[in-house]
């Protein structure tokens, strides 16, 4: 079993991991310096970088729906794959070198264009080089990869910020580069033929209704818990509050990437042999635990065990919801499962984000804080007890 797990990560999907490892060390670069570029020194609210990460989200999510079906309904995945990236690697240094909020916006949502014609074609991708006995380990490598970049990225920046302090110029041009790389191997990625039944034309109306119970039932309860998940942003801020300075939150931000990027593939490998309902209920347990510790913590020291939580909760909620997708979907509709279910999560990001900037100014960190924490733990306590009382074969695996 385990040799099959590692035959299982083959060159296409190390080339996948490898585009993903090189943008995300462009984006993260960027990503956890924003907040604080928006608030210090552009003098932006709460509210509005809420606003801003919403409609970024937004945006992605509907274009990921858009493109995974149209990804389906051509037969092709490897197309997006490289235009996605490259609309993203054009837009980085753009708020560098004009620093406004309006440049951010555009910025921001471009990247974002880019990441919806993406995303969905290059996980169905994903999907195709795996079965289910060991799709849980591709997507947990695929987010170790990914992940990894993550960690690079800001301390890139850290580095920069240490010996140029203040020239976010330098740190938006620089992060150009990895994504050129990211490029280079977005035109070495493969297709794979998908066979569709003689006559059949493809709809979004013939996918779902064919789509499993259990799929549905997954959409619906992912997208109510992202209503809670709001933008990491706020939890950099949070952490500038606790730690005083910015270089600590980063670095906070950068230490739960660690986790992250270190536990995905053993935790994909997990859910491959414990059931990837169970692990994904845990995950959602942990994100609880993680945000009522930032809402009642004040502690530099316990900041650093709520990172830690943070990242083995992500490495058991992300990669493992893609792999349960596609072992639920056929690999002709994985497009279109996989983009529907990213689309919607991202609208619910983008509420959950937006009402977390309104609530932070309003009332303080707390209150946001709470409300995620305790809509988590409904979604996983409903999750629990409808596998318990009879749930579909997915759910009560």
């Amino acid at each position: 079993m385990k040799k099959e797990r590692f035959a299982a990560i083959t060159r296409q999907v190390v080339i996948l991991g490898l585009i993903s490892l090189f943008t995300d060390f462009a984006s993260e670069m960027l990503y956890p310096v924003m907040p604080l570029f928006l608030a210090s020194y552009l003098g932006a609210s709460m509210a509005l970088i809420g606003v801003i990460e919403g409609i970024a989200e937004v945006t992605a999510g509907a274009l990921k729906g858009y493109f995974g079906a149209l990804s389906d309904k051509l037969g092709k995945r490897s197309i997006f794959v490289m235009i996605g990236y490259g609309i993203s690697g054009i837009v980085k240094p753009l708020p560098g070198i004009f620093p406004h909020i309006s440049t951010v916006i555009a910025a921001r949502v471009t990247d974002r264009i880019g990441k919806g014609v993406r995303t969905a074609p290059r996980d169905a991708l994903l999907a195709s080089y795996s079965n289910s006995e060991n799709s849980g380990a591709v997507f947990g490598f695929h987010r170790a990869m990914d992940t990894l970049g993550a960690v690079i990225g800001p301390l890139a920046a850290l580095v920069l910020l240490r010996f140029f302090p203040g020239d976010y110029t330098l740190i938006f041009i620089l992060a150009v580069i990895p994504s050129v790389i990211a490029i280079f191997f977005a035109f070495r990625v493969k297709e794979v033929k998908i066979t569709r039944e003689v006559k059949t034309k493809y709809s979004v109306k013939e996918f779902w209704r064919s789509a499993p119970v259990d799929y549905k039932i997954l959409l619906t309860l992912f997208t109510i818990f992202s209503l809670a998940n709001s933008s990491d942003v706020f939890l950099i801020l949070k952490s500038r509050d606790i730690a005083k300075t910015d270089t600590t939150a980063i670095l906070g931000y950068v230490f739960y990437n660690i986790i992250y990027a270190l536990s995905s593939y053993p935790v994909g490998v997990l859910a491959d042999r414990l059931g990837k309902r169970k692990i994904f209920i845990v995950g959602l347990y942990i994100f609880s635990i993680v945000y009522l510790g930032f809402a009642l913590n004040d502690s530099f020291y316990f900041m650093w065990l709520l990172f830690t939580l943070y990242g083995v909760y992500a490495s058991s909620t992300e990669g493992v919801t893609k792999a349960w997708i596609s072992d639920l979907v056929e690999n002709k509709f994985r497009g279109t499962a996989i983009g529907l279910f990213t689309g919607l999560t991202s609208f619910a990001v983008m509420l959950g984000s937006a009402a977390a900037g309104v609530l932070w100014d309003q009332f303080g960190p707390q209150v946001p804080f709470f409300i995620s924490s305790l809509l988590s733990a409904i979604t996983a306590t409903f999750l629990l007890f409808y596998a318990k009382t009879g749930g579909n074969r997915a759910f009560s695996g």
